[in-house]
C-alpha cells in the first residue's frame, strides 16, 4: 500500500508540470499500444513476406529494427541538432507509429526491411529524448521517484501490449492488430501533441 501511495503522490506532485506529464503519458501510451510486443511476431511476418527461409527473413527483419536503432543512438550523440523538446518526442513517436502502420500492412519484403529501419531510429530517438527531458525537469528533492514513475509506465504497460498486439493477434491476424494497434496510438499521440501544443 505504500508503493500505490508513493505512485499517487508522485502523480499529483508532476500534475503542475507539463513536460514530466507529457513524457510519462508518452512512455505509457506507447508501451501500452505496442511496446515491443511485435517483436515476439516476427517469425509469422517473415512468413506472411513469403521470402526465403522464414528463419533467415526473421533475423533480417529484426536485424533491420535493430540497426535503424544502432544509428539513432550514433545521430542523437554526434549530430546534436534534434532538439529535445516534448513536441519532438511526441512527433517522433508518431513517425514511429507511421512506420510499424506501414510495416502491417505491407506485403514486399525489401519496403518492410525499410520501414522497420526507420521505427527502429523513431523508437530509440523517442525513448531517448523522453527519459533525458524527465531527468532534467524532475525536481531534486522527488528524481527518484518521478524517474521510476516514467519508468514503471514505459515497462510496466508492456504487459498490455502483449493484448493490444499478441493476444488480438491470435483473433484477427497479426497484421491486423498491429496495424489497428499503430493507428490508434498514433490518434491518441496526435492528441496529445495537440495539448502540448496548447499548455506550451
Amino acid at each position: 500500500m505504500r508503493g500505490l501511495a508513493d505512485i499517487v503522490l508522485t502523480i499529483r506532485a508532476i500534475g503542475t508540470q507539463p513536460v514530466l506529464t507529457a513524457m510519462t503519458w508518452l512512455a505509457g501510451l506507447t508501451s501500452f499500444m505496442i511496446g515491443n510486443a511485435y517483436h515476439a511476431q516476427m517469425p509469422g511476418f517473415a512468413g506472411d513476406l513469403g521470402h526465403g527461409d522464414p528463419g533467415v527473413s526473421y533475423s533480417v527483419l529484426l536485424a533491420a529494427d535493430a540497426a535503424g536503432a544502432l544509428l539513432a543512438g550514433i545521430a542523437l550523440e554526434s549530430w546534436g541538432r534534434l532538439k529535445g523538446t516534448p513536441r519532438t518526442a511526441i512527433t517522433l513517436a508518431m513517425l514511429w507509429s507511421v512506420a510499424l502502420l506501414g510495416f502491417a500492412a505491407v506485403r514486399i519484403y525489401p519496403v518492410a526491411i525499410v520501414l522497420l529501419f526507420f521505427a527502429g531510429f523513431f523508437e530509440l530517438s523517442f525513448n531517448t529524448m523522453a527519459q533525458a527531458l524527465v531527468q532534467l525537469n524532475a525536481p531534486h528533492d522527488i528524481r527518484g521517484r518521478v524517474v521510476g514513475l516514467y519508468n514503471m509506465a514505459g515497462l510496466g504497460m508492456r504487459a498490455f501490449s502483449g493484448i493490444t498486439v499478441g493476444v488480438f493477434g491470435a483473433a484477427i491476424g497479426i497484421h491486423w492488430s498491429l496495424g489497428l494497434s499503430a493507428a490508434g496510438l498514433l490518434t491518441l499521440l496526435f492528441l496529445l501533441h495537440r495539448r502540448g501544443t496548447r499548455t506550451a
